[in-house]
């Protein structure tokens, strides 16, 4: 990207803020193990610790702030290690609940760690141990700190699935001058769409590759074979649908459905996947509201033939559920909450229903909607009798061709990218992304 110019104000304010307040990082990771929002035995890892010894040859780091982002990383993963098998790959994450999925999802040569706090002192550990031959950030988790300090060792740098709304333009213009700096130290920006492209140039950013979204190339999740097995067993012959990534507003709506569904047809079964299990209590108090009779996964039940929901309170487990059902809701989609990724159905062609609230997930429910792949609901007082009469109805075989045609070539297009990401491995800090993609999309 060319001679850059002195840092912004706000990148130096941000060095040296971060700088002051390292001495307090313990203590706030204390008062989070406390609360239980961390890992206990991996809490070493955010002051830049590991256990784990760094792979010979080169390695590529590439970040993502949750599980989400980190499964849809998982294809890029694969392509890049199809262009060079001799690559390692250090994925990290912020989130809890990454870290209890991750590990059995994980594509070959790839080691999963959490990215230290953003202190000098943690980054600096976390570089000197792992010394990354190329370091790659997703969608909108940056952190100015670990990208500076990765930028100042001559690491190159990719910005790749980079989301960022027009909400989130307006709320970051403040930090213009923070963006812009760190956006110039990436030598590729592929955004996800055209969209997030035009909010990250308004930011000071050049994306300088084609758009590409890794969402809709994602793998399959990984399954316990034998677990399928058994449930298929004891399913058989049952009317399966999932609810999945669900909050409380999603499931006011999904527990009423079930209830009108049972009228249709008594064999049909709710599988009910909470984007949090902590909140199962919550969960099951709304379920006995309903008048509904349930099993849960966490007390190691099964669902007996008068179990009309089965509370799948557990982490890792979605691709058993998604591969038992013919429909699944996605949740986050009622209560503003933006929506949740609908791909990992739609890869096991799964049909998806969903709620009016998919910002976080514009391009991608336009996308499957055209398709003929995902119902919307339309709010009101009539929304569960709408996806009763939707999930009743599922079971077209043609649409599941359609899913599996829309993921294939999603796939394909990782392939250049892939390359491109690869050819910068090792490569001098801020260099220019190679030729064969290097098409200006910032508008």
């Amino acid at each position: 990207m060319g001679t850059r110019k002195a840092d912004h104000w706000q990148l130096r304010a941000y060095l040296a803020a971060r700088v002051v307040l390292q001495p307090s990082m313990p203590w706030i990771l204390r008062r989070r193990l406390r609360q239980g929002k961390e890992e206990p035995e991996r809490v070493g890892e955010k002051f830049g610790k590991s256990s784990i010894t760094r792979p010979d040859g080169q390695l590529v780091w590439i970040h993502a702030v949750g599980l989400g982002e980190l499964l849809a990383l998982r294809p890029l993963i694969r392509a890049m290690h199809s262009e060079d098998p001799k690559l390692n790959f250090l994925i990290t994450s912020t989130a809890r609940s990454s870290a209890r999925v991750i590990d059995s999802n994980l594509p070959p040569r790839t080691i999963h760690q959490f990215l230290p706090l953003d202190g000098p002192s943690f980054v600096r550990r976390f570089l000197n141990h792992w010394r990354p031959d190329l370091s790659i950030w997703s969608e909108q988790d940056l952190w100015p700190g670990a990208i500076h300090d990765a930028d100042a060792r001559g690491t190159p740098l990719a910005f790749v699935n980079a989301r960022m709304s027009s909400e989130a333009k307006a709320r970051r213009a403040r930090l213009k001058g923070l963006y812009r700096a760190i956006f110039d130290r990436f030598a590729l920006i592929s955004a996800q769409d055209e969209g997030s492209a035009a909010a990250i140039a308004a930011l000071g950013g050049t994306v300088n590759a084609p758009n590409c979204n890794l969402k809709p190339a994602a793998q399959p999740l990984a399954v316990d074979e034998q677990a399928l097995k058994s449930f298929r067993a004891l399913l058989s012959g049952r009317a399966v649908w999932v609810a999945a990534s669900t909050h409380a507003d999603d499931e006011d709506v999904v527990l009423h459905a079930q209830t009108l569904l049972l009228a249709k047809d008594p064999t049909a079964l709710l599988i009910l996947v909470p984007r949090s299990p902590d909140r199962a209590a919550d969960i099951v108090a709304a379920i006995e509201a309903a008048g509904l009779s349930y099993a849960t996964r966490s007390a190691d039940e099964f669902p007996e033939a008068d179990t009309q929901v089965y509370l799948a309170d557990s982490f890792g487990e979605l691709g058993i559920w998604y591969r038992l059902a013919r429909s699944a809701f996605v949740g986050g989609s009622f209560g503003g909450l933006g929506g949740h990724n609908p791909w990992e159905a739609i890869c096991l062609g799964v049909t998806v229903h969903v709620g009016p609230d998919t910002q976080n997930f514009r391009t991608d429910y336009d996308t499957l909607t055209g398709k003929g792949l995902c119902h919307r609901l339309t709010p009101g007082d009539a929304v569960s009798n709408e996806l009763a009469d939707a999930v009743f109805n599922d079971g077209d075989a043609a649409r599941i061709q359609l899913a599996q045609d829309a993921v294939e070539e999603a796939r394909a297009a990782l392939t250049p990218l892939a390359r491109d990401l690869v050819a910068m491995v090792g490569s001098p800090t801020r260099s220019s992304p190679p030729s064969n993609s290097s098409t200006d999309v910032s508008g």
